[in-house]
């Protein structure tokens, strides 16, 4: 199917018929990839078994940050409210 870029503000877009959209399954967020001098749109890389891996870690007691927070000027001087 042939179609054109439409200008959307600062970009360009492509509208894709309803018809595309459903055979592809995509939803409200895809995911955007050149490939092969293509642009490839495709269903958003569902994050599946991370609630699974993070219960993991919390058992073993692995679920702690890699890095020290960083303090701010709000840590540093009292809050007013």
């Amino acid at each position: 199917m042939k179609t054109r870029l439409v200008r959307i503000g600062n970009s360009r877009g492509v509208r894709l018929p309803k018809p595309l959209i459903e055979e592809a399954g995509l939803t409200e967020e895809v995911e955007l990839r050149v490939r092969d001098g293509a642009i490839v749109i495709a269903r958003a890389a569902a994050r599946a078994g991370w609630a699974e891996a993070a219960k993991r870690l919390r058992q073993r007691d692995e679920d702690h940050l890699l890095d020290l927070p960083t303090p701010t000027r709000f840590d540093e001087k009292g809050w007013e409210w």
